[in-house]
Protein backbone atom coordinates (compact mmCIF):
# COMPACT_ATOMS: atom_id res chain seq x y z
CA UNK A 1 0.00 0.00 0.00
CA UNK A 2 3.06 2.20 0.20
CA UNK A 3 4.45 1.38 -2.50
CA UNK A 4 4.89 4.78 -4.22
CA UNK A 5 7.28 6.19 -7.49
CA UNK A 6 10.00 7.27 -4.79
CA UNK A 7 9.87 3.71 -3.97
CA UNK A 8 10.54 2.51 -7.47
CA UNK A 9 13.04 5.70 -8.38
CA UNK A 10 15.09 4.70 -5.52
CA UNK A 11 14.90 0.92 -4.94
CA UNK A 12 13.72 1.24 -1.80
CA UNK A 13 10.80 -0.69 0.36
CA UNK A 14 8.74 2.19 2.09
CA UNK A 15 8.75 5.79 0.80
CA UNK A 16 10.83 7.25 4.02
CA UNK A 17 14.24 9.05 3.59
CA UNK A 18 16.33 10.29 6.54
CA UNK A 19 17.46 13.61 5.84
CA UNK A 20 21.09 14.77 5.12
CA UNK A 21 21.86 16.49 8.26
CA UNK A 22 25.51 17.93 8.52
CA UNK A 23 27.52 15.92 11.24
CA UNK A 24 24.62 14.50 12.69
CA UNK A 25 23.74 12.18 9.59
CA UNK A 26 27.07 9.71 9.43
CA UNK A 27 27.27 6.25 8.00
CA UNK A 28 25.89 4.49 11.32
CA UNK A 29 22.52 6.02 10.60
CA UNK A 30 22.02 6.49 7.01
CA UNK A 31 22.98 2.75 7.03
CA UNK A 32 20.29 1.53 9.89
CA UNK A 33 17.56 3.40 7.52
CA UNK A 34 18.47 1.68 3.78
CA UNK A 35 18.94 -1.74 6.05
CA UNK A 36 15.01 -1.25 7.56
CA UNK A 37 14.10 -0.73 3.89
CA UNK A 38 14.06 3.30 3.57
CA UNK A 39 16.72 5.45 1.68
CA UNK A 40 19.31 6.40 4.10
CA UNK A 41 21.50 9.60 3.47
CA UNK A 42 24.85 10.89 4.74
CA UNK A 43 25.29 14.14 5.23
CA UNK A 44 28.98 15.28 3.31
CA UNK A 45 28.78 19.03 2.90
CA UNK A 46 31.59 20.93 3.39
CA UNK A 47 33.82 17.79 4.22
CA UNK A 48 36.93 16.85 2.06
CA UNK A 49 36.81 14.01 -0.85
CA UNK A 50 38.82 11.99 1.21
CA UNK A 51 36.41 11.88 4.07
CA UNK A 52 33.57 11.21 1.36
CA UNK A 53 35.09 8.18 0.59
CA UNK A 54 35.65 7.22 4.14
CA UNK A 55 32.12 7.65 5.12
CA UNK A 56 30.50 5.80 2.15
CA UNK A 57 32.52 2.97 2.62
CA UNK A 58 31.87 2.72 6.38
CA UNK A 59 28.23 3.06 5.57
CA UNK A 60 28.62 -0.06 3.00
CA UNK A 61 30.25 -2.38 5.27
CA UNK A 62 26.96 -1.27 7.28
CA UNK A 63 24.69 -2.27 4.32
CA UNK A 64 24.16 -3.39 0.69
CA UNK A 65 20.80 -1.34 -0.10
CA UNK A 66 20.64 2.14 -1.44
CA UNK A 67 22.55 4.86 0.20
CA UNK A 68 22.03 8.65 -0.50
CA UNK A 69 24.85 11.49 0.11
CA UNK A 70 23.92 15.07 0.86
CA UNK A 71 25.80 18.29 -0.41
CA UNK A 72 25.19 21.72 0.30
CA UNK A 73 25.66 23.67 -3.13
CA UNK A 74 27.04 26.80 -1.34
CA UNK A 75 30.02 24.42 -0.11
CA UNK A 76 30.49 21.87 -2.92
CA UNK A 77 34.32 22.22 -3.50
CA UNK A 78 36.33 21.05 -7.27
CA UNK A 79 36.24 17.46 -7.82
CA UNK A 80 33.13 16.84 -5.04
CA UNK A 81 30.63 16.13 -7.48
CA UNK A 82 33.22 13.97 -9.87
CA UNK A 83 34.10 11.99 -6.59
CA UNK A 84 30.35 11.50 -5.87
CA UNK A 85 29.99 9.93 -9.26
CA UNK A 86 32.45 7.15 -8.76
CA UNK A 87 30.90 6.12 -5.25
CA UNK A 88 28.35 3.22 -4.45
CA UNK A 89 25.70 5.20 -4.23
CA UNK A 90 22.45 5.89 -5.60
CA UNK A 91 21.16 8.87 -4.68
CA UNK A 92 22.48 12.56 -4.27
CA UNK A 93 20.40 15.67 -2.77
CA UNK A 94 21.47 19.16 -3.28
CA UNK A 95 19.86 22.19 -0.74
CA UNK A 96 20.15 25.50 -1.00
CA UNK A 97 19.84 27.86 -4.54
CA UNK A 98 19.19 27.70 -7.94
CA UNK A 99 19.68 24.22 -9.19
CA UNK A 100 20.19 25.42 -13.16
CA UNK A 101 22.97 27.22 -11.68
CA UNK A 102 24.67 23.32 -11.15
CA UNK A 103 23.03 21.63 -14.30
CA UNK A 104 26.58 20.31 -14.77
CA UNK A 105 27.05 19.09 -11.83
CA UNK A 106 23.23 16.72 -11.88
CA UNK A 107 24.37 15.52 -15.14
CA UNK A 108 27.87 14.19 -13.98
CA UNK A 109 25.92 12.47 -11.31
CA UNK A 110 22.75 11.15 -14.07
CA UNK A 111 25.55 10.17 -16.69
CA UNK A 112 26.97 7.90 -14.22
CA UNK A 113 23.45 6.43 -12.72
CA UNK A 114 23.65 8.42 -9.49
CA UNK A 115 19.58 9.81 -9.23
CA UNK A 116 19.34 13.53 -7.68
CA UNK A 117 17.32 15.29 -5.98
CA UNK A 118 16.84 19.39 -5.23
CA UNK A 119 15.68 20.42 -2.07
CA UNK A 120 13.11 23.25 -2.55
CA UNK A 121 11.98 25.99 -0.70
CA UNK A 122 9.68 27.54 -2.70
CA UNK A 123 7.75 26.87 -6.22
CA UNK A 124 10.35 28.97 -8.06
CA UNK A 125 13.28 26.68 -6.54
CA UNK A 126 10.86 23.73 -7.47
CA UNK A 127 10.59 24.56 -11.38
CA UNK A 128 14.34 25.68 -11.70
CA UNK A 129 15.32 21.98 -10.14
CA UNK A 130 13.03 20.93 -12.96
CA UNK A 131 14.61 22.61 -15.33
CA UNK A 132 18.16 21.43 -14.50
CA UNK A 133 17.21 17.89 -14.81
CA UNK A 134 17.46 16.52 -11.86
CA UNK A 135 15.35 13.09 -10.92
CA UNK A 136 13.29 14.63 -7.64
CA UNK A 137 12.40 17.34 -5.78
CA UNK A 138 12.31 18.09 -2.33
CA UNK A 139 9.64 20.92 -0.81
CA UNK A 140 10.62 21.87 2.46
CA UNK A 141 8.26 23.54 4.65
CA UNK A 142 8.79 26.37 7.31
CA UNK A 143 8.30 23.66 10.45
CA UNK A 144 11.71 21.95 9.57
CA UNK A 145 14.55 22.07 11.70
CA UNK A 146 18.22 22.79 10.73
CA UNK A 147 18.43 25.31 7.86
CA UNK A 148 15.20 26.42 6.45
CA UNK A 149 15.52 27.76 2.81
CA UNK A 150 11.61 29.16 2.43
CA UNK A 151 8.94 30.58 4.41
CA UNK A 152 5.98 28.63 3.64
CA UNK A 153 4.52 25.85 5.58
CA UNK A 154 4.57 22.34 4.44
CA UNK A 155 1.05 21.89 3.69
CA UNK A 156 0.62 24.70 2.14
CA UNK A 157 4.04 24.56 0.00
CA UNK A 158 3.73 20.89 -1.08
CA UNK A 159 0.94 20.96 -3.07
CA UNK A 160 1.78 24.14 -4.77
CA UNK A 161 5.18 22.23 -5.73
CA UNK A 162 3.06 19.18 -7.49
CA UNK A 163 1.15 21.84 -9.54
CA UNK A 164 4.54 23.41 -10.48
CA UNK A 165 6.68 20.28 -11.45
CA UNK A 166 3.98 17.83 -13.20
CA UNK A 167 4.61 14.14 -12.85
CA UNK A 168 8.18 14.58 -11.72
CA UNK A 169 8.61 12.77 -8.09
CA UNK A 170 8.12 14.77 -5.12
CA UNK A 171 9.39 14.31 -1.85
CA UNK A 172 7.87 16.51 1.50
CA UNK A 173 9.97 17.46 4.45
CA UNK A 174 9.27 19.77 7.31
CA UNK A 175 7.10 19.03 9.97
CA UNK A 176 7.03 15.34 9.55
CA UNK A 177 7.92 12.93 12.33
CA UNK A 178 5.17 9.84 11.94
CA UNK A 179 3.35 7.80 9.88
CA UNK A 180 0.45 10.08 9.95
CA UNK A 181 2.54 12.59 8.76
CA UNK A 182 3.52 10.31 6.18
CA UNK A 183 0.25 9.51 5.09
CA UNK A 184 -0.62 13.37 5.32
CA UNK A 185 1.78 14.48 2.61
CA UNK A 186 0.96 11.66 -0.04
CA UNK A 187 -2.44 13.08 0.09
CA UNK A 188 -1.60 16.66 -0.63
CA UNK A 189 0.80 15.00 -3.89
CA UNK A 190 4.22 13.74 -2.38
CA UNK A 191 5.38 10.82 -3.62
CA UNK A 192 7.31 10.12 0.02
CA UNK A 193 8.82 12.22 3.23
CA UNK A 194 11.73 12.99 4.53
CA UNK A 195 12.75 12.84 8.01
CA UNK A 196 14.87 15.03 10.03
CA UNK A 197 14.28 15.67 13.48
CA UNK A 198 12.85 12.12 14.40
CA UNK A 199 15.96 10.76 13.31
CA UNK A 200 18.35 12.74 15.16
CA UNK A 201 16.82 11.47 18.06
CA UNK A 202 17.74 8.01 17.25
CA UNK A 203 20.66 5.21 18.17
CA UNK A 204 22.72 6.07 15.48
CA UNK A 205 22.62 9.28 15.21
CA UNK A 206 25.64 11.67 15.70
CA UNK A 207 23.86 14.07 17.46
CA UNK A 208 25.25 13.78 21.45
CA UNK A 209 22.85 11.94 24.03
CA UNK A 210 22.42 15.58 25.78
CA UNK A 211 21.26 17.07 22.51
CA UNK A 212 18.79 13.75 22.06
CA UNK A 213 17.66 14.14 25.52
CA UNK A 214 16.67 17.68 25.24
CA UNK A 215 15.46 16.84 21.89
CA UNK A 216 13.07 14.37 23.53
CA UNK A 217 11.82 16.81 25.82
CA UNK A 218 10.97 19.63 23.57
CA UNK A 219 7.75 20.97 22.23
CA UNK A 220 7.22 22.55 18.95
CA UNK A 221 6.97 26.27 20.81
CA UNK A 222 10.31 25.99 21.93
CA UNK A 223 11.85 26.16 18.58
CA UNK A 224 12.94 29.28 17.13
CA UNK A 225 13.23 30.27 13.54
CA UNK A 226 16.42 32.37 13.41
CA UNK A 227 19.85 33.60 11.39
CA UNK A 228 21.50 33.80 14.79
CA UNK A 229 23.96 30.62 14.83
CA UNK A 230 25.90 31.83 11.41
CA UNK A 231 29.46 30.75 11.96
CA UNK A 232 30.25 28.92 8.98
CA UNK A 233 27.49 30.20 7.32
CA UNK A 234 26.27 33.29 7.89
CA UNK A 235 22.68 34.81 6.30
CA UNK A 236 21.04 31.19 6.59
CA UNK A 237 17.85 31.04 8.47
CA UNK A 238 17.61 27.96 10.80
CA UNK A 239 15.31 26.70 13.21
CA UNK A 240 16.55 25.62 16.39
CA UNK A 241 15.41 24.65 20.52
CA UNK A 242 15.31 27.84 22.42
CA UNK A 243 18.54 28.00 24.68
CA UNK A 244 20.05 29.80 27.31
CA UNK A 245 22.03 31.62 24.64
CA UNK A 246 19.06 32.36 22.41
CA UNK A 247 17.38 34.20 25.73
CA UNK A 248 20.84 36.14 27.04
CA UNK A 249 20.62 37.56 22.91
CA UNK A 250 17.20 38.58 22.93
CA UNK A 251 17.54 39.84 26.48
CA UNK A 252 20.86 42.33 24.88
CA UNK A 253 18.12 43.83 22.71
CA UNK A 254 18.97 40.97 19.63
CA UNK A 255 21.69 42.98 18.53
CA UNK A 256 23.46 42.23 15.43
CA UNK A 257 26.52 39.76 14.75
CA UNK A 258 29.74 41.24 15.66
CA UNK A 259 27.84 42.82 18.63
CA UNK A 260 26.24 39.25 20.53
CA UNK A 261 26.93 38.53 24.08
CA UNK A 262 29.84 36.26 24.16
CA UNK A 263 30.99 37.09 20.41
CA UNK A 264 34.01 35.00 19.58
CA UNK A 265 34.57 32.43 22.84
CA UNK A 266 35.70 29.28 22.17
CA UNK A 267 33.42 26.98 23.82
CA UNK A 268 33.90 23.52 22.67
CA UNK A 269 36.03 21.14 20.53
CA UNK A 270 35.30 18.86 17.50
CA UNK A 271 37.81 16.20 16.91
CA UNK A 272 36.57 13.95 14.20
CA UNK A 273 38.54 12.21 11.59
CA UNK A 274 40.48 14.87 9.95
CA UNK A 275 39.09 17.68 11.51
CA UNK A 276 40.19 19.08 14.74
CA UNK A 277 38.59 22.42 15.36
CA UNK A 278 37.58 24.84 17.97
CA UNK A 279 34.40 25.89 18.09
CA UNK A 280 33.39 29.59 19.04
CA UNK A 281 30.06 31.34 20.60
CA UNK A 282 26.94 31.04 17.84
CA UNK A 283 28.78 28.08 15.64
CA UNK A 284 27.03 26.46 12.67
CA UNK A 285 27.80 23.01 14.37
CA UNK A 286 25.81 21.50 16.96
CA UNK A 287 26.34 19.09 19.88
CA UNK A 288 27.84 15.98 18.60
CA UNK A 289 28.91 12.84 19.85
CA UNK A 290 32.42 13.44 19.41
CA UNK A 291 32.71 17.19 20.40
CA UNK A 292 33.13 18.50 24.11
CA UNK A 293 32.41 22.02 25.61
CA UNK A 294 29.52 24.28 26.45
CA UNK A 295 26.71 23.15 24.34
CA UNK A 296 24.57 26.43 25.25
CA UNK A 297 26.53 28.16 23.10
CA UNK A 298 25.66 26.04 20.23
CA UNK A 299 22.62 25.16 17.82
CA UNK A 300 20.23 22.14 18.75
CA UNK A 301 18.72 21.90 15.29
CA UNK A 302 14.73 20.88 15.67
CA UNK A 303 11.83 21.15 13.30
CA UNK A 304 8.59 21.72 15.19
CA UNK A 305 8.04 18.68 15.16
CA UNK A 306 9.81 17.88 17.94
CA UNK A 307 6.68 17.41 19.79
CA UNK A 308 6.24 14.21 18.57
CA UNK A 309 9.56 12.87 19.22
CA UNK A 310 9.44 11.19 22.55
CA UNK A 311 12.03 8.63 22.58
CA UNK A 312 15.46 7.73 21.05
CA UNK A 313 14.72 4.32 19.59
CA UNK A 314 17.07 2.74 16.14
CA UNK A 315 17.13 4.12 12.90
CA UNK A 316 15.41 0.83 11.93
CA UNK A 317 12.98 0.58 14.11
CA UNK A 318 11.85 4.37 13.23
CA UNK A 319 11.56 3.51 9.59
CA UNK A 320 9.23 0.28 10.59
CA UNK A 321 6.78 2.44 12.74
CA UNK A 322 6.61 5.22 10.64
CA UNK A 323 5.74 2.69 7.77
CA UNK A 324 3.01 1.06 9.77
CA UNK A 325 1.42 3.59 11.21
CA UNK A 326 1.00 4.97 7.22
CA UNK A 327 -0.59 2.23 6.26
CA UNK A 328 -3.00 2.10 9.53
CA UNK A 329 -4.01 5.40 8.44
CA UNK A 330 -4.56 4.41 5.07
CA UNK A 331 -6.55 2.01 5.58
CA UNK A 332 -8.47 2.81 8.72
CA UNK A 333 -9.22 6.58 8.36
CA UNK A 334 -8.63 7.08 4.55
CA UNK A 335 -10.20 4.11 2.72
CA UNK A 336 -13.22 3.80 3.82
CA UNK A 337 -13.72 7.44 3.01
CA UNK A 338 -13.78 6.85 -0.59
CA UNK A 339 -17.21 5.97 -2.31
Amino acid sequence: MLKTRICDLFDIRYPIVSAGMGGVAGAELAAAVSQAGGLGTIGLAGVSREMIQNEVAAARRLTSKPLAANLIAPFLRPGVVETMSRLPIQVVTFFWGDARQYADAVGVLRQAGIKTVWQCGSVDEARWAREAGVDAVMAQGLEAGGHVRGTVTTLALVPQVRDAIGDLPLLAAGGIADGRGLAAVLALGADGAAFGTRFVASVQSAAHRKYKERLVGAQATQTVHTTLFDIGWPDAPHRVLRTGLIDQWERAGSPPSGKRPGEGHTIARLRHGEIDAELVTYTVMPPLQYVEGDFEGMPFYAGQSCGLVNDIPSGGEIVRRIAAEAAAVIEKRLAPLAP
